[in-house]
């Protein structure tokens, strides 16, 4: 009688487990440098091709990613993070995924300008982009709030669809830099005290409808000579 029910609380334990939500973990990049991220302009939805660097940094991700083990591979509709991405599966083999909403936050005027020319141009969407109000509209573009609502939908779908899995996502700086001011509880409007690097590598577990921020910033793999490189 007592082996029977100890068998039996066992058991219940054991499908407990089973059907506990499982975490995803989402590694997240962001793309290789452009040549307009090195001319300091404004991207938004227009593009720049990848610089020299650019390419470089991606062919490093690449090589980081051959040696981990992910089930799927998705990247933002942006040709910068496209050629990133596609390096990547180069690499490792994995079929490409594209998404419309790990895009860039759009910056409408300001988009293909440097910070100087929009404080000139557009001196008071410039200083309304600047103050980073979440709800903002830059005309012709979008707002914080926007932009981040579109990317959490979208990592929130792959956190369900790939449960227990490891996902490899290329995006995007701004979207990077809204997910950690997201996770941290940091107002969209405080000065941004943190860096978002090119070709950084970042980690976040989505668990039971949540992200949590695991590795931030990470640019290890960077770290190699050209000599080392060739």
């Amino acid at each position: 009688m007592y082996a029977s029910s100890i068998r039996a609380r066992l058991a219940l334990a054991e499908g407990s487990s089973q059907a506990a939500p499982m975490t995803t973990e989402l590694i997240l990049l962001r793309h290789g440098e452009t040549e307009w991220n090195s001319l300091g302009r404004f991207q938004g939805h227009l593009d720049s091709p990848l610089s020299s660097e650019g390419l470089r940094q991606a062919d490093l991700l690449a090589a980081r990613l051959s040696s981990v083990s992910f089930q799927a591979l998705y990247s933002s509709d942006l040709g910068r993070a496209v050629e990133t991405a596609r390096r990547i599966a180069n690499r490792t083999g994995h079929a490409l995924r594209q998404d419309g909403r790990l895009r860039e936050r759009a910056l409408g005027v300001l988009e293909g300008l440097t910070r100087e020319e929009a404080s000139q141009r557009h001196p008071e969407v410039f200083a309304e982009y600047s103050a980073g109000g979440p709800d903002f509209v830059v005309p012709r573009g979008e707002s914080t709030s926007q932009r981040l609502r579109h990317a959490l939908e979208c990592l929130e779908e792959l956190g369900a669809r790939h449960a227990g899995e490891r996902v490899v996502v290329v995006t995007h700086g701004g979207v990077l830099s809204l997910l950690f001011r997201h996770c941290l509880g940091i107002p969209f409007g405080t000065p941004r005290a943190f860096s978002v690097l090119n070709a950084c590598w970042n980690q976040f577990d989505y668990h039971e409808g949540k992200f949590r921020l695991v590795t931030w910033g990470d640019v290890n793999h960077l770290r190699v000579s050209s000599r080392d490189d060739t």
